[in-house]
């Protein structure tokens, strides 16, 4: 009796031990991986000047991808990187005092990097993209306002895009960028505060979620 009961046992055990390697690679759900579009995305931004006006400019290429749990956008990941050397501000010489050891120093530092961290919904259509900018060197915590996905659009070659939009404020002396000038009446000749504003169109590539194995599951 004994003996029956351990041979079952012992191929129970084995036929689970087949088993497990099916459900640890048993997809969890089909996700989306969308690949910046650089030629269709952009990243612009606005600072005070003299206190009177805001000078705009951008970053002419911004590379990255997203990794979006369909079910659970909550769950999607989020990177990209800038390349600093593409600034424009539509002055050759101020841009390259921008790109100076004064401003981003794009010699030491060549990008800006931005890695997310947590989604949360904020209403419809509407989400709050917490993440690590690192920028100039430094890496801090911002949040970005985030309109979108928009609806999925076959281009004429037959890729699926789809596009987003999302601001931000930051504060350039968080960042280490403290170079400025005292004006004679009062007031800085540059201001702390950039407004940020990202455009992004994205190229859809499906892949297979990763599934649930032992271990930690982040």
């Amino acid at each position: 009796m004994q003996a029956r009961f351990a041979s079952a046992l012992g191929r129970a055990s084995l036929g689970l031990a087949l088993l497990a390697p099916s459900l640890a690679l048993a997809p969890r759900a089909l996700a989306a991986t969308w690949e910046i579009d650089p030629a269709h995305s952009s990243v612009q931004f606005s600072v005070r000047h003299m206190t009177i006006s805001n000078v705009q400019g951008e970053f002419g290429k911004v590379t990255g991808s997203a990794e979006a749990d369909e079910q659970d956008l909550t769950r999607s990941k989020v990177e990209a990187t800038i390349d600093v050397s593409t600034i424009n501000t539509r002055q050759p010489k101020r841009d390259d005092h921008l790109k100076s050891a004064d401003f981003l120093d794009v010699e030491k530092y060549p990008t800006i990097t931005f890695r997310s961290t947590r989604v949360e919904p904020a209403g419809a259509g509407k989400w709050k993209l917490h993440g690590d900018l690192t920028l100039h060197g430094v890496t801090r915590q911002v949040v970005l306002d985030v309109d979108g996905p928009t609806p999925e659009m076959k281009d004429p070659s037959g890729r699926v895009r789809a596009g987003a939009h999302a601001t931000a404020t930051i504060n350039r002396k968080d960042f280490g960028i403290l170079w400025d000038k005292k004006l004679d009446g009062g007031g800085l000749l540059v201001g702390d505060e950039i407004a940020v504003t990202i455009d992004v169109e994205a190229i859809k590539r499906l892949s297979v979620a990763a599934t649930t194995t032992t271990g930690d599951q982040r």
